[in-house]
Formats: C-alpha cells, sequence, structure tokens
C-alpha cells in the first residue's frame, strides 16, 4: 500500500486534491487546506471498498491516527470522518473527545449529538495513548465551562474554540469568573 506522497497539487477539487507524483495525478481525499501549484508531502490512508479504492491524506501522522481512530466508531466512515476533520481542528477535535465535549464535535456536518456521543465514548481512553501526540490534562479543567459561559453571551463555539484552549493552557489554576474576562478582551483585540 502507499504509506506517503510528495508532489505537488495540480487541481484542487471539492474535499480533494490531484497530488502530482513523477507524473502520475493520484486522486487524495483530504481535510487539509492546500494552496495549487505547492508541493506537499501526505501521509496516505487507502480504504479499499467492494466498489472503491480511495486515497485519504493527512499532513501529519497524527492526523491520520485520528482519521483511522474516528473510522473505527460505528456510524463514522471515512466521509464523516474527513468532514469532522475538516471542521475541526486535530488538536480541538482530541480536546473535545478527551473532556466529553460532545458540542463541539456536533458542530461538525453529518454529526448529530448521538455520533458525537458514541465518538467520545468510544475513543476518549485512547487519547493519551500512543496513536496520539496529546496531552488531555492540557485541555481539562475550566474549559468546558469557559466554552459555556461564552455560548451564553452569543458567541459560536467553533469561533471561541481555539482562544478558549489556549487561555486554559494559560491559566491552569484560574476559574470560569477570571477567565471569561481575558476571553472577552481577547475576542476585542485588546
Amino acid at each position: 500500500m502507499i504509506g506517503k506522497l510528495q508532489g505537488v497539487i495540480d487541481y484542487i477539487g471539492d474535499g480533494f486534491v490531484i497530488l502530482m507524483v513523477g507524473g502520475v495525478g493520484y486522486k487524495v481525499y483530504t481535510p487539509e487546506i492546500l494552496s495549487l501549484k505547492a508541493n506537499v508531502a501526505l501521509w496516505i490512508e487507502t480504504v479499499v471498498r467492494e466498489d472503491s479504492i480511495r486515497l485519504f491524506g493527512f499532513s501529519s501522522l497524527a492526523g491520520q491516527n485520528l482519521f483511522n481512530q474516528l473510522t473505527t466508531v460505528s456510524g463514522v466512515g471515512p466521509k464523516v470522518a474527513l468532514a469532522i476533520m475538516g471542521t475541526i481542528k486535530t488538536d480541538t477535535l482530541m480536546s473535545a473527545i478527551a473532556t466529553g465535549d460532545a458540542k463541539t464535535i456536533a458542530t461538525a456536518p453529518g454529526v448529530g449529538k448521538k455520533v458525537a456521543e458514541k465518538i467520545i465514548v468510544e475513543l476518549k481512553n485512547k487519547m493519551g495513548g500512543a496513536n496520539f501526540d496529546f496531552d488531555p490534562d492540557v485541555s481539562a479543567g475550566a474549559l468546558p465551562d469557559l466554552l459555556a459561559a461564552l455560548e451564553s453571551l452569543g458567541y459560536r463555539r467553533m469561533d471561541v474554540i481555539d482562544m478558549a484552549q489556549h487561555l486554559v493552557s494559560q491559566n491552569p489554576d484560574a476559574d470560569v469568573s477570571k477567565l471569561v474576562p481575558l476571553a472577552l478582551k481577547e475576542i476585542s483585540g485588546k
């Protein structure tokens, strides 16, 4: 099987690219944001089905491992896994799984509350394992409360989650009453 491809992006389609490698164009489905004519290296996961063979490409092994873990969850195939990974950053997704944040996972297209909860149940204990370069303790603590507070103020979770994770990791001992003002300052750009 193909493990990694390095080449030039020749075409960008809806959820896939044509990656030119040695004169051969490979159709690679990817959640990555890539630029036309960029020279890239992608870790490849080959998915063989009865009616198709598809290549899925990721810029990191952690991304490929996360894709593989997501597709082990019943009800999550390659298409849904790519939709999740294309909507939610890898670190944010792993944090959401580790902390049981189903709302964040459910923001991906095609993922409802039940599928999000199933992903958490089936993958939560795997977040600190050898397949992932992730420390679940970094995003624990006040993150769920901070996100809930910001949502109650009218902010969309996907718009503030990266900033909230950053604030929690910088202020690990702070509670939500101290983090909310910091988050509002960050949002307003001050």
